[in-house]
């Protein structure tokens, strides 16, 4: 870790000068600027002094923080198919796994179904982006077709069925991750 970059960088954030970090920890602009530059060291006591004038403390300075990919594109989803019952499963985020939910593409084609479910913890939501699909939920079914939504808890046996001559297209996010 370059201590005196990321001292910079903070104090660059809060608007500050070298001279007025500097007088804000009693210490010389001098030595703020040899810090910057990783041409000296501070005390622990004078670190926790900029750091604290910097609105943060050792705990958060030196954490390691990954930066969260927030944009994903074609190129970093995963799939799945199924040619025999006629179902593409695109992972959309990666990793989704390890997050609260789980966000699939899936494509059915035409007499095509996503593998049955049984029961299990969760919730589950689609959106219909193209196509219709039937939902079977327990004993019941429902139709949706492309610009409707589904929502259900997935504590029955579930299923998604294209009875359709089209391909259907749409996106399910389940919470916990389970697809």
């Amino acid at each position: 870790m370059n201590i005196g970059e990321k001292i910079k960088r903070l104090r660059l954030e809060n608007n500050l000068t070298q001279e007025e970090l500097a007088d804000r920890c009693e210490l010389s602009k001098g030595f703020i600027s040899q810090l910057e530059r990783d041409m000296t060291s501070p005390s622990i006591a004078s670190l926790i002094d900029i750091l604290e004038s910097l609105g943060t403390n050792l705990q958060a300075f030196f954490s390691e923080t990954v930066e969260e990919k927030i944009v994903f594109r074609p190129e970093d989803f995963f799939e799945k198919e199924d040619e025999i019952t006629g179902y593409n499963l695109e992972w959309i985020i990666p990793n989704a796994q390890k997050n609260m939910m789980e966000p699939i593409m899936l494509t059915l084609a035409p007499n095509g179904a996503y593998e049955a479910h049984d029961p299990h913890e969760g919730e589950e939501f689609g959106f219909v982006i193209s196509g219709s699909v039937v939902v079977r939920l327990g004993g019941k079914k429902y139709v949706a077709k492309a610009g409707d939504s589904i929502y259900y808890k997935a504590n029955k046996s579930h299923e998604i069925i294209n009875k359709g001559k089209r391909e259907a297209k749409i996106i399910l996010v389940g919470t916990p991750p389970n697809f």
